[in-house]
């Protein structure tokens, strides 16, 4: 018998914070869907981004002040620290889109968008998931569907680098979306990485 009892709070802040990565996943999309209106929208989502670094300090806290936690503390560390990280990029490529007065998304940056958004639902169904653990096979599956969505985030980008350097004229605006790809697809890595972390947790725990 336990006499102090492990802190289950932790699980609501993981899913605070998924909550906040999948507002942030729709709001970028929905900034490159209409992207002649997505000045504002671009200040909602460094927001957003903000609220997330919020909730990552404060499960940081939480973690040095809880003497039971209810996972092991370098897990809780890289799981949060991972998906905070998805927003981060996501920003950097909205950020980097105005800052560089990009006219138009082009096809490629939001089919890599929707693909991103598939893979962050699949973080936040594997992060709501953790609380249980019950059900490993269900998230060890959705865990390979994440994996799957970055190979094909991977295949958007070398395409998409491929025809830039073959049809853009210009080294400086061939530069810009590269970076700007990079970002994106970067932001599925980590999408990847978060589903790597709750794996190794899951079996640890299974």
């Amino acid at each position: 018998m336990r006499i102090i009892p492990k802190d289950e709070k932790f699980y609501d802040l993981f899913e605070e914070l998924a909550d906040k990565i999948e507002e942030g996943g729709k709001l970028f999309h929905d900034i490159l869907e209409k992207y002649e209106y997505s000045e504002p929208k671009l200040s909602k989502l460094k927001e957003i981004e903000h609220e997330a670094d919020t909730i990552t300090h404060r499960t940081y806290e939480k973690m040095h002040k809880t003497f039971l936690t209810p996972l092991d503390r370098e897990d809780i560390y890289a799981l949060v620290n991972k998906m905070d990280s998805i927003l981060d990029m996501i920003e950097a490529a909205g950020i980097r889109m105005h800052l560089y007065k990009i006219k138009k998304p082009s096809r490629e940056i939001i089919e890599l968008t929707r693909v991103l958004n598939e893979a962050i639902c699949g973080v936040k169904k594997i992060v709501y998931a953790l609380r249980h653990k019950k059900n490993t096979k269900q998230i060890l599956d959705t865990c390979v569907e994440i994996n799957t969505l970055e190979n094909e985030g991977d295949y958007i980008l070398r395409t998409t680098v491929a025809r830039l350097f073959e049809e853009e004229k210009d080294a400086i605006e061939l530069i810009k979306w590269k970076e700007i790809c990079e970002r994106i697809e970067e932001a599925l890595d980590v999408c990847e990485d978060v589903s790597n972390i709750v794996e190794g947790i899951v079996l640890k725990h299974g």
